[in-house]
């Protein structure tokens, strides 16, 4: 009788498992999106994902030189006009340099006057000995040692205008570095990003701008298109795109030209499913401040007419 009992309960976990894997081989019900996706409005047409930029491309500013961070002058969202000072690195250091050139031009300004009184009273004792050397008073000797004098007051002349042209140089270039310290907005345009702070230490190569600018009067699309697509884009194309994610609200696009050359991918979604091992030709499109609020750097489905 024990027998029987374990024979039983075994046929039964033996029917047991064969059921759960039955059920769990049988395919589970589709996942339905949050929202449905965007809908091409043409007939045949080329998907592509577009990145927002400021119109004529986003301005990644840095510092000439790196340094320390003596002030930032602007804000998020300020309205800046061409050459508006937006940060300086410390220029105490290159004050001073500056000082100490305009004080050496002061110097060798003051020493080519001091050659050229020399040099003229060389000349008139010159004089005065080719003269008296014509009267038979002053001996040869005499007159050529005057005009050895006056050839080296002369010369003296020509090194302390050459010293003078060099302090000038150097007062230039310290005036150079000075301006260098000081970071003006190329154009016109808002500020997007403030990277930098007061105190903090300014990279030249840093991964991230020490300021973003743009105009965003206008706006613009940066349109990646798989390389196995680039042949079907035409210039003048029209498109259409959506925020992502939306369905609703389409905005028109203007052509505005394909960059000819075929780059690696770079992730922007960063989902996993994002294939990054191709190429694509990007595509540049521009459209003007919609109704509802559009942000640079915001990305956007696009469908271009094929």
């Amino acid at each position: 009788m024990p027998k029987r009992i374990s024979l039983y309960l075994a046929l039964a976990g033996i029917v047991a498992v064969t059921l759960l894997v039955l059920r769990l081989r049988q395919p589970g019900p589709e996942s339905q999106p949050l929202l449905p996706p965007p809908q091409s409005p043409y007939a045949t047409s080329i998907g592509g994902r577009g990145l927002v930029e400021a119109s004529n491309e986003n301005v990644r500013i840095a510092p000439a030189t790196p340094g320390l961070v003596g002030e930032v002058n602007v804000k998020v969202g300020d309205l800046v006009s061409k050459d508006t000072l937006l940060f300086r690195i410390d220029n105490r250091a290159a004050l001073a340099r500056s000082a100490e050139a305009t004080a050496q031009v002061a110097v060798q300004r003051a020493q080519l006057s001091e050659a050229e009184t020399l040099l003229a009273d060389r000349k008139d004792q010159l004089d005065r000995s080719r003269t008296l050397r014509e009267k038979r008073v002053a001996s040869e000797d005499e007159a050529q040692r005057d005009f050895f004098a006056w050839q080296a007051a002369n010369d003296f002349v020509e090194r302390s205008k050459a010293e003078l042209t060099l302090a000038e140089s150097r007062l230039q270039m310290a005036g150079v570095s000075l301006d260098l310290l000081s970071v003006r907005a190329p154009r016109d345009g808002t500020i997007l990003q403030v990277n930098i702070r007061s105190g903090e230490y300014a990279e030249v190569n840093s991964p991230e701008p020490a300021i973003l600018l743009g105009d965003i009067s206008n706006l613009q699309l940066r349109v990646d298109i798989d390389e196995s697509d680039a042949h079907r884009v035409r210039p003048g194309c029209s498109a259409v795109a959506f925020l992502k994610g939306s369905r609703e609200q389409p905005v028109t696009l203007d052509f505005v030209r394909i960059d000819p050359y075929i780059l690696p991918k770079k992730s922007l979604t960063g989902e996993s499913t994002e294939r990054v091992d191709t190429r694509v030709l990007q595509v540049v499109f521009q459209f003007g401040n919609p109704a509802f609020p559009v942000y640079v750097g915001q990305q956007m489905d696009v469908f271009i007419q094929n």
